[in-house]
């Protein structure tokens, strides 16, 4: 049994798709095209690629990071003085 989408909702955008651009942003990058010598389609999609490598150059970037192991930090001045506090006293001479 097929569902029928309620009157005025729109289905999310998916998630490969290019952005909705407006008439003045179609003119602008159509322009562009023009000036690097590309047809429309085609610098939108060159333009997808760079946008797509790019992202997955910062995931591998972050992965990275996060897997670099930072050494531990110092406690703090409270840090220290509550384990020294709960640390038994020493004997007096």
């Amino acid at each position: 049994m097929a569902t029928t989408p309620k009157p005025g909702a729109q289905p999310g955008p998916k998630p490969d798709a290019a952005p909705r651009m407006t008439d003045a942003q179609r003119a602008y990058e159509a322009k562009r095209a023009a000036k690097n010598g590309m047809s429309l389609e085609r610098w939108l999609a060159l333009k997808e690629k760079e946008r797509t490598e790019e992202r997955r150059a910062a995931t591998a970037d972050a992965t990275r990071r996060a897997a670099e192991v930072a050494p531990p930090k110092k406690p703090g001045l409270f840090r220290r003085l509550l384990d020294r506090a709960q640390q038994p006293l020493k004997p007096s001479r």
